[in-house]
């Protein structure tokens, strides 16, 4: 009897199992987390490497203020860097793009109007936003873009596959390096936080729009020459990614 019973439960647990089971959607599984992606090459927050490179990255822009100044700077110290190009800021300051390609900088794709993709966004406007944004970069630099920053860092699942499709590997930034510019916290702690920081293969985000008077440009002259002192070399993140091969 006692054996009918312990079959009769196990068996009622299975089923109830099963009921639950099926009743699980794709977008109620566990999110699949960093290491998932990581391994996968689908994402990247940054390169492991013995060697002394850093990827600065900027996004948001091109601003006629900010940017200028950055790319000022950029040239001084010989530093290479990846713009997030927002694709209605490159609509009205094509010139602005143009320098950056001249200038040896690597363009990458931010969408058209910064959208912030949810968990329950439409990919298909995704899609035609960076399309959007793809066609106004190469019509002012002739670059075409191999990379994509999610605005807000905002991705899932779907995300990844459609710009996978389209060509891109998605680019985060390294946790340790968030530098939050776009608050404006104030120069010091924008200093701090990319030099107190500093590891090899860093990608180091920063924006070269923020609303209201930015200091990002403030910081980098701190930035800049200290991190050159340190010897590290800066490069794209299309080259940092050579360094993890």
């Amino acid at each position: 009897m006692r054996k009918i019973i312990t079959a009769t439960l196990a068996a009622a647990a299975l089923g109830l199992l099963m009921v639950q089971t099926s009743s699980v959607t794709a977008e109620d599984a566990p999110r699949k987390g960093r290491a998932y992606y990581e391994q996968r090459g689908e994402v990247i927050w940054e390169v492991p490497t013995a060697e002394k490179v850093i990827a600065l990255t900027f996004d948001d822009g091109p601003d006629p203020e900010d940017t200028a100044q950055i790319l000022d700077l950029l040239k001084l110290y010989e530093a290479k860097a990846t713009f997030f190009l927002v694709g209605n800021k490159v609509e009205r300051f094509p010139e602005l793009v143009k320098r950056e390609a001249e200038e040896g900088h690597e363009l990458a794709n931010h969408t058209y109007s910064h959208t912030y993709f949810k968990r329950n966004g439409s990919v298909a406007k995704l899609k035609q936003d960076i399309q959007r944004a793809e066609e106004l970069i190469y019509a002012a630099s002739g670059q075409k873009c191999r990379l994509f920053r999610p605005p807000g860092g905002f991705y899932n699942e779907k995300l990844i596959q459609m710009a996978k499709n389209e060509g891109y590997t998605v680019v985060m930034w390294s946790w340790h390096q968030d530098t939050r510019d776009w608050s404006s916290p104030g120069v010091d702690k924008i200093v701090n936080k990319v030099l107190g920081n500093a590891r090899n293969g860093d990608i180091v985000l920063f924006h070269d729009y923020v609303e209201g008077k930015g200091q990002t440009a403030d910081a980098l002259k701190e930035i800049l020459p200290e991190l050159k002192k340190r010897g590290f070399r800066f490069v794209t993140v299309s080259e940092l990614l050579t360094y993890g091969k």
